[in-house]
């Protein structure tokens, strides 16, 4: 709805018809005067608000909505500034209950009937019960702070319930980034544990001396510098659930003590000499093939089988790609809240070029290039120039044409690698098959840089 016209033009409305209309319709509509004071307020404003009519008229408009646009990017402020309508802009006001109301704006100017600027005019709506039917329509792609449409997450929120509620231990495993610490976090919520501490614990940020203290705690004298008696997170955490993070870093002769407080529920303080019982829930999370690990003796193979009743695996980020647009949606949901800000998602270029990349650093890459935009980005929506460099000069790589040149030397460089694999890399017998002089052969080699075992199929130097 736009009020770009005379609110009260006698030629095209008969008086007092303006009046009924905006008391009629749902949308909120307020009009302000150059030093941002409300001149008018409709019944559906006092509604969505809680504030009468009488306390609003006079007030700064900032004092009746407490928006999170208000500090930053109002847009009514930007419509008086440059003299543009702006349509559909979200936010959220706290009404007079100090409840959050999210909210659909629109601004226009306010004009006599000379067609002077005498102030701006804003119409809002209500948009509770979307936001409602959206959580609820979403519901099933999110779980704790996780969201995701695919298949094998899907699958994995499915069965979480009955994995928490059994108090069972669980071993995380995914590569760096992936959300361990998320589901870790999630399978404390949905247990019986809820109401007691999540506490995580990063093994391998810390040398073996100080990870069992922080753990086990210690008795004054125990070593320099300790001077009193200091409980262990094994002792603060006793009901709740412990996150042993990167565990696949620890030592063996960490894991032997991590192994009997597993197997008889008991631990023992540095420097004490009696024991302390533990219930706590261990959940294990590591980056790392600890099976591999085992095999390779890096890792104790009846610790591995005490941590290992039941596995679950966080796929990366470039398997599940298909979560991508709901991931931001997700993160740009999150910095608008955290920042007071509008921005509304990615323009095209900016969205094809967060698909082509593959995320080694997974999620905690991605929520890092979304924080990275809100710095830059002073628009409601993201594009190229707001995203780090790194991902800019990719581009470069991934869109520009490849020459003629270069396309001639991918292909020459397959077809020697192929006769290469099919002589078993006899150098001669490729030589042969390419209709080329060995020399020749060797020249190419060298100058497309491609990488030949030490010996020839013959068994002997080339």
């Amino acid at each position: 709805m736009s009020y770009n016209v005379h609110m009260n033009d006698k030629k095209n409305i008969p008086a007092g018809v303006t009046d009924i209309i905006l008391e009629s319709i749902s949308d909120g509509v307020f009009t302000v005067d150059h030093n941002w004071r409300i001149m008018s307020f409709n019944r559906a404003a006092e509604l969505i608000t809680g504030t009468p009519r009488h306390e609003a008229i006079g007030r700064f408009c900032w004092e009746v909505f407490r928006s999170n646009m208000c500090e930053g990017d109002c847009a009514l402020k930007r419509t008086m500034k440059v003299g543009k309508s702006f349509v559909s802009s979200s936010t959220y006001i706290i009404n007079n209950k100090k409840k959050q109301i999210p909210i659909n704006v629109s601004t226009s100017l306010l004009k006599d009937e000379q067609g002077r600027v005498i102030g701006g005019v804003e119409t809002f709506r209500d948009h509770s019960l979307v936001e409602e039917l959206r959580r609820e329509l979403s519901g099933n792609f999110q779980l704790g702070g996780m969201v995701s449409r695919s298949k094998v997450m899907q699958d994995l929120f499915d069965i979480l319930e009955q994995v928490a509620q059994s108090d069972s231990t669980v071993l995380l495993e995914g590569e760096t980034g992936t959300g361990k610490e998320l589901l870790a976090r999630a399978i404390h919520n949905l247990s019986l544990r809820k109401d007691h501490p999540f506490i995580g614990v990063n093994c391998g940020a810390l040398p073996d001396s100080l990870l069992e203290s922080e753990l086990f705690g210690y008795r004054a004298g125990a070593f320099t510098d300790a001077r009193t008696d200091k409980p262990g997170i094994f002792a603060t955490g006793a009901d709740g659930t412990i996150l042993l993070d990167e565990i696949g870093d620890t030592s063996s002769a960490f894991q032997v003590r991590l192994l009997r407080v597993l197997e008889e529920g008991e631990y023992q303080p540095l420097g004490d000499p009696h024991r302390k019982k533990t219930n706590a829930r261990i959940i294990a999370a590591t980056n790392h093939d600890l099976k591999q690990l085992v095999e390779n003796g890096a890792f104790r193979q009846d610790l591995y089988y005490r941590i290992n009743i039941v596995t679950l695996k966080l796929p990366p980020l470039r398997e599940r790609m298909e979560d991508l647009p709901l991931l931001i949606e997700h993160f740009i949901g999150k910095m608008n809240r955290l920042k007071g800000k509008m921005v509304s998602g990615l323009n095209d270029d900016a969205m094809a070029l967060m698909l082509a990349h593959d995320y080694p650093g997974n999620i905690r890459e991605l929520e890092n290039i979304i924080e990275h935009a809100f710095v830059l980005c002073l628009d409601d929506t993201i594009g190229l120039t707001h995203l780090p460099v790194y991902l800019t000069q990719q581009r470069k790589t991934i869109f520009q044409a490849p020459t003629m040149q270069t396309a001639v030397q991918i292909t020459e460089q397959e077809m020697i690698i192929k006769a290469l694999e099919q002589a078993h890399y006899n150098r001669t017998a490729a030589a042969a098959s390419l209709q080329m002089h060995k020399s020749t052969l060797l020249r190419k080699i060298k100058k497309l840089h491609i990488t030949l075992p030490e010996q020839d199929g013959r068994s002997r130097q080339f």
